[in-house]
């Protein structure tokens, strides 16, 4: 991973040119002219330095004419003046931040609230929008308790994505209101993990707060890891904190329904390819209008979504965007003491693996081009 590290400082440091001020919008209206855009929900420097990796090295084949827009809610707990600094530091006019103010509350979320408009004006200005991972949502936001598995720790994050993923997808919670994609059903959304799972919930979907506990009535790590490796979900062995290099994520296979992904990703359908996952919450009751494409090989998880009404509105539980899945040098150490640590690609080869995801991405790339 070290190797990897200095080749991301390598490519930051080739690509600046110039140290450009970077501008934090804080008014819509300055929008208009700043288009063709891809949105970037929870614009974290990680996950801006994940996005630059895959369309920089054509894993995410994007037009270079796009221009990139990071969005966060104002009450985020994330500093995103770290976001600001980094990408003052890379130099790249491509990026803006927008920071959005208002009211949001489990109240208001789905319904016209004080970010309805800005929520409009980002929809009319971009050409696709992407919802990256994170932490636990918190439960009120899908009319649940909160058990004391869920850590909430960043709920305004929760509340603007959950509230426009609303606005732009509508859901049960009002059947006569009029989604934003109703005037544009081509518009493409990814929500990966976090942003799956927050796909769901604004359509009106429940989650189940603890897989281990709900789902396989266990209690304890040791229950989990006597599993089946494709039962676990994220790497447990780092719950016992006596190795501090070990992969955040764990490796499982998944299985596609048959005719019901998208044709460009048809020949994967059978490989039951290998994914790095890393969440402990899963779909429960699902919302308005969301399909199960694709599930945990004891088909108790569901895997990836799409939207029975707009064709571009795509979730997954698992993580296509590490770059490590596409580095051979990259080495992943999964349990403690482990003796030599692999690769991803040197793990699940071929098409149970780097050929799978990349696949993924150039059929996305169509759809944001």
């Amino acid at each position: 991973m070290k190797k990897y590290f200095g080749v991301i400082v390598l490519i930051f440091t080739l690509w600046s040119c110039t140290h450009n001020k970077i501008e934090v919008l804080t008014n819509v209206d300055k929008l208009s002219g700043f288009q063709p855009t891809v949105v970037l929900m929870h614009p974290t420097v990680g996950n801006i330095k994940t996005f630059i990796e895959l369309t920089k090295n054509n894993v995410f084949p994007l037009s270079d004419s796009l221009k990139v827009l990071g969005v966060y809610h104002i009450n985020g707990a994330y500093n995103y003046g770290s976001s600001k600094s980094f990408l003052q530091e890379l130099g790249d006019e491509r990026f803006k931040l927008l920071e959005i103010k208002g009211e949001l509350n489990p109240d208001n979320l789905y319904t016209e609230n004080d970010c309805s408009n800005a929520f409009r004006a980002i929809f009319s200005n971009s050409k696709g929008i992407i919802f990256f991972g994170g932490p636990d949502m918190p439960a009120t936001t899908y009319g649940n308790q909160t058990s004391l598995l869920t850590s909430i720790t960043d709920a305004h994050r929760h509340y603007v994505e959950l509230s426009f993923l609303y606005h732009l997808l509508g859901g049960s919670q009002n059947e006569e209101y009029k989604p934003l994609l109703d005037s544009r059903p081509d518009y493409p959304i990814l929500g990966i993990c976090l942003g799956m799972q927050s796909m769901n919930v604004a359509t009106g979907g429940t989650m189940y707060q603890d897989i281990p506990t709900e789902l396989y009535g266990l209690q304890t790590v040791e229950d989990v890891l006597a599993q089946e490796q494709n039962a676990q979900h994220r790497n447990y062995h780092s719950n016992f904190g006596i190795d501090n290099v070990l992969t955040w994520g764990h490796f499982h296979q998944i299985k596609f329904e048959d005719k019901s992904f998208l044709d460009t990703l048809n020949n994967f359908v059978k490989e039951l390819p290998y994914v790095w996952s890393s969440h402990h919450q899963a779909l429960n009751m699902l919302g308005k209008n969301i399909v199960p494409i694709a599930w945990s090989v004891d088909g108790k998880i569901v895997e990836a979504i799409r939207h029975s009404k707009y064709r571009h509105v795509l979730g997954v539980q698992f993580h296509p965007e590490v770059p490590a899945i596409y580095d051979a040098e990259s080495k992943i150490k999964r349990i403690p003491l482990e003796a030599e640590p692999k690769s991803y690609i040197e793990l699940h080869p071929s098409q149970k693996g780097e050929n799978f995801h990349r696949a993924f991405w150039r059929m996305v790339g169509t759809w944001y081009n």
